[in-house]
């Protein structure tokens, strides 16, 4: 009787559903169930819940939820329907508390219940970390430990909580592994930066979406391997897949971190082909490309073009123009994103603050950072309090920046490479030795190993003159092993991106290089 009248349910429910549009509509839907149904069949309303649900529109869902906790019956059905419509709002504290009230109900819970409900755990995790374990202890208990989408879930889970030998057992266990599965692998392998084993998996895959693609694209490209990205995308190109958002979004960020402006055009051009260019995670990442390749126009051109604008993508076009040397115009578009309506985070100041120094606009500068929380709620962090240093070192205000230091930044000792960089940078520069020794010296007893910082004091006494204390700092670099990282060039030609590192062996070419340069100062006199 029950699963008669669930199935005339549907019936009922398919021509309204067709024309519900409305909340109204979805009320008219409720009353006819309330007529012909649900005094005889409660579980008939289980059909409004999950179609309400399922259309994602937010005030369906809310009357939904509204509907749910008024029932005097409430079955396994539509629990899972009310845990699956929480994650799809992003709240899990709600879902989990239905799979609560479930047990407290004594109720079935079934493979349909888990996969939203691990979701849930894993967005908790920070807070309620044990409970993932539990909900995995209460799924092997019911036998559902082959169930390769709560398997997916797990995995997922166990990776965000950075164990991946337990989600790497659990991948193992299951015979019959589908793309969804390998996916979820290679994703959590990227992102707990363990890059060559999620390689392996992509490579062993039977067969690969463009989901899986994504994911080993966005692994290298956490990992800062912005070459293999592109070389990647070129084998995904072949394959004849459609690349979707994600995906150019990482080409995007491996073109800007390479300067590879060809490459970067070509994947602008398949964004407007595809019709992505709305999509606002993909226009910030056109903007930030197009200025770390220093072409300001075109990306003020993408910026201005986007009909939605989030703070990510103010932040893009504030940092482009500062990170080019024109400060007033990255601090007109701050003032305009205020006038906008938008909230500058953290990172919005770290970019105007960054203005400010390299356009010498010292009390600008210390009026934002002064701003910061009080106007708009943004707590100073170690980056903006190595801007600030920055700021007044360059200006040469180098008392004011050490006195910074010791009432904010809580003395030399709780700095980082920036904040001391900035100052014994400006002490070189204003051969101010008082403060770049007392500095130093600091830096010495603590220890620190960062060679910039060394380098930085052995040029500041070498150039003052003090070569006892420029010998002293040689040694300690020396007797440490502290090492440069070899300097870096890319170049692009004919849209193929080439590296070269400072005595780089290996690079195929490299004999052909130093032949060439050291024919250079011969040709060089004959030309005189």
């Amino acid at each position: 009787m029950i699963l008669k009248a669930v199935s005339e349910t549907h019936s009922v429910l398919t021509p309204f559903t067709q024309k519900c549009r409305t909340l109204n509509h979805l009320k008219e839907l409720h009353c006819q169930l309330l007529k012909l149904y649900l005094p005889e069949t409660p579980s008939a309303i289980g059909p409004l819940l999950s179609y309400a649900v399922n259309s994602r529109i937010p005030s369906f869902f809310s009357y939904s939820h509204v509907v749910f906790q008024n029932l005097g019956y409430q079955s396994t059905f539509m629990y899972n329907t009310m845990i699956r419509g929480y994650m799809q709002s992003d709240l899990p504290i709600p879902a989990i508390i239905c799979y609560k009230d479930m047990l407290r109900d004594k109720l079935i819970v079934n493979n349909y219940t888990f996969p939203p409900l691990i979701k849930a755990c894993s967005m908790v995790l920070n807070e309620f970390g044990q409970l993932g374990f539990s909900v995995h202890a209460h799924s092997l208990k019911l036998g559902l430990q082959h169930d390769r989408y709560i398997v997916a879930a797990l995995i997922e889970f166990y990776s965000l909580n950075l164990e991946m030998d337990r989600a790497r057992m659990l991948f193992d266990e299951i015979p019959d592994r589908d793309v969804v599965l390998f996916t979820t692998m290679i994703d959590g392998y990227g992102k707990v930066g363990e890059v060559g084993k999620a390689r392996l998996l992509f490579e062993e895959m039977p067969e690969r979406n463009v989901i899986s693609w994504s994911a080993m694209m966005a692994a290298y490209s956490r990992a800062s391997d912005f070459k293999k990205v592109l070389c990647l995308y070129q084998r995904m190109e072949e394959d004849g897949l459609k690349p979707n958002e994600s995906v150019l979004v990482s080409v995007l960020t491996a073109c800007a971190h390479l300067g590879a402006l060809a490459q970067g055009f070509w994947i602008h051009s398949l964004a407007k082909h595809y019709n992505y260019e709305s999509n606002p995670i993909l226009g910030t990442a056109l903007v930030d490309m197009y200025s770390k390749c220093g072409r300001m126009e075109l990306a003020s051109s993408v910026f201005e073009a986007m009909t939605y604008k989030d703070t990510g993508v103010w932040n893009a076009i504030i940092s482009g123009f500062a990170m080019n040397g024109d400060a007033m115009k990255s601090l007109q578009l701050f003032d305009r994103m205020l006038a906008s309506g938008y909230q500058p985070n953290e990172t919005t100041f770290v970019a105007v603050l960054s203005a400010c120094t390299h356009a010498n606009m010292v009390d600008k500068g210390l009026s934002l950072f002064g701003r910061m929380d009080i106007i708009y709620g943004v707590e100073p962090r170690s980056e903006h309090r190595a801007c600030v240093v920055d700021l007044l070192a360059r200006s040469g205000k180098l008392e004011d920046a050490e006195k910074f230091i010791e009432e904010s930044v809580g003395g030399i000792e709780k700095g980082d490479a920036n904040v001391w960089g900035a100052l014994l940078g400006a002490c070189r520069v204003y051969g101010n030795l008082k403060i770049g020794d007392r500095i130093w010296r600091k830096l010495s007893n603590m220890k620190v190993a960062d060679y910039g910082t060394y380098v930085l004091a052995y040029n500041m006494y070498k150039e003052a003159g003090r070569e006892m204390e420029a010998k002293s700092v040689r040694k300690l670099i020396e007797e440490m092993g502290i090492k440069k990282q070899p300097g870096c060039s890319v170049i692009e030609v004919n849209g193929v991106v080439k590296e070269f590192l400072a005595s780089d062996l290996l690079h195929p070419n490299s004999r052909q290089v130093r032949n060439l340069l050291e024919s250079l100062p011969n040709d060089m006199h004959l030309i005189d």
